[in-house]
Formats: structure tokens, C-alpha cells, sequence
């Protein structure tokens, strides 16, 4: 199932390669607020798509764009585009990703970085890997020796204060903080240990999904806010190497109303 998540990655990053050279003819349609569709995700969604299901015709598929696809037990979690906006800006910092979950818990995941060529894949008990190199989380032990990745509430202003008082208690205590524009690579590179820490505010499930399994196989946690495990339904995600996730987890918890707690 890896290697079919493999190929449906590589599938859908030659297509949004090829896509970058036609950006100026690119249409761009808004589903909300900071939130584009573009025919380039909808091409690799579907591309995506069609070779799971060639090799996995019964299987459910829950998709950023084209939604809900009613299947069996396993269950794919496919975001074809990963950092649309920076996609559709020409800024060069997007990803495909793809998670198999089965019966509620993750089993696999790949995030496919394809301007790098850089694939970054995980199973259930088997480690995470980017190319054919094992993958650690970082072995900063302090947030004083941290880089950090996060992303803006840009969708909704709705928690824009809160997600302030976050980055004002975080940044100060840290070597700095990134605000890169994909969720997916994120967490590829705080499994890689690229980046020791990261936490965002209302995520989509596909945005997380792959990364989350990364992250855990690479030795690190991934959690929502509360600590808990409801990351993919709440979108409220704290991830990073042991220490460095729980020095985030106790600074922001604090500063969180109620209903973020979880």
C-alpha cells in the first residue's frame, strides 16, 4: 500500500510541475476566505486518485477537494496540493500528501516534496524514511536551542489574537520561528529534524494526516492541544521531538480559550 502511495505521489508531482510553467494561464477560484482551488489540484486529485483506485477499488478516500468517497475500512486521506497559495504565487514551498488510515489509526504516509524530489514516507511500526534515509526528530533538548514551524489562522480571523499570544510566548524562547504555507512539509521536517517544533491553529485532517504518522515514526508526538489524540478532528496540532512538544504544550496551554482544547 506504500508503494502504491509512493506512485500516486510521484504521479501527481509531475503533474503540478508541469503546471508551474504555465502559471500565468493558471485559474484560480475561491472557496473562502485565503482558501484557493486551482485546476492543478483538481488534475493531481484526480490523478491521485485514479491510482488508488485501480489498485484498491474498494476502498474509501476522503479528499480535499472532491470530498468523501464511501469505501471499506481503509480509508485514504489525500491532499493533492498542499500550500495552494504558494503554489498559485509561484513560491516554491508545496507538497503532495497522502495518508492510509485504517479502522481510525493512521498505517501509512507519504509527503512528496517534488521541486526537491524529496519523498518523505511512513509505516505503522516500521520507521519513517525520506528518499531511503532513516528518519530522526531533532535532539534539541530546549526551546532555547529551537526552530520552530507554525501557520497563521489565515483562513478565519476568528482565533488571530490567540494565535498572537502564541508566537509572542514561543518566539523569544527559540532561534526563531518559520511560517513556510504547508502544513504537510512541516511536519516532514520536524521528522527529518529540520525543524524541532511546530503548532497551527484549525487544520484540515489532509493537511496533517501524512505528517502526523511521520513525525510519530520518526521518534517525536504529535498531539492536539490538550494532549490528546483528536489532532485530525480538531485541526489543533502541537508537534516535535519529546521535550521540545512538551515545553509548547505547557507554554500555550495557558493562553488557549476553552474550546481550542482539543
Amino acid at each position: 500500500m506504500l508503494n502504491i502511495a509512493v506512485k500516486a505521489a510521484r504521479q501527481a508531482g509531475k503533474l503540478l510541475l508541469r503546471y508551474t510553467g504555465q502559471l500565468g494561464n493558471l485559474t484560480v477560484e475561491t472557496k473562502g476566505r485565503n482558501d484557493f482551488v486551482t485546476a492543478a489540484d483538481r488534475d493531481a486529485e484526480y490523478v491521485i486518485i485514479k491510482t488508488i483506485r485501480a489498485a484498491y477499488p474498494n476502498h474509501a478516500i476522503l479528499a480535499e477537494e472532491s470530498g468523501l468517497h464511501a469505501g471499506n475500512e481503509y480509508e485514504w486521506i489525500i491532499d493533492p496540493l498542499d500550500g495552494t497559495t504558494n503554489f498559485v504565487h509561484g513560491y516554491p514551498q508545496f507538497a503532495v500528501s497522502i495518508a492510509l488510515r485504517r479502522r481510525g489509526q493512521l498505517d501509512q504516509a507519504v509527503v512528496y516534496d517534488p521541486l526537491r524530489d524529496e519523498i518523505f514516507t511512513a509505516s505503522r511500526g516500521g520507521g519513517a524514511h525520506l528518499n531511503d534515509r532513516r528518519l530522526r526528530v531533532s535532539q534539541s533538548n530546549s526551546l532555547s536551542s529551537s526552530l520552530l514551524g507554525t501557520g497563521f489562522p489565515f483562513k478565519s480571523m476568528e482565533y488571530l489574537e490567540t494565535w498572537i499570544s502564541t508566537f509572542r510566548a514561543l518566539l523569544p524562547r527559540t532561534h526563531g520561528v518559520r511560517r513556510a504555507g504547508s502544513a504537510a512539509l512541516d511536519l516532514a521536517h520536524v521528522a527529518s529534524g529540520r525543524l524541532d517544533g511546530f503548532w497551527e491553529i484549525g487544520l484540515g485532517a489532509w493537511d496533517i494526516a501524512a505528517g502526523s504518522l511521520l513525525v510519530t515514526e520518526a521518534g517525536g508526538i504529535v498531539s492536539d492541544f490538550a494532549g490528546g489524540q483528536a489532532f485530525l478532528a480538531s485541526g489543533n496540532v502541537i508537534a516535535g521531538n519529546p521535550r521540545i512538544h512538551s515545553e509548547i504544550t505547557h507554554l500555550i496551554g495557558p493562553l488557549l480559550p476553552p474550546e481550542l482544547h482539543c
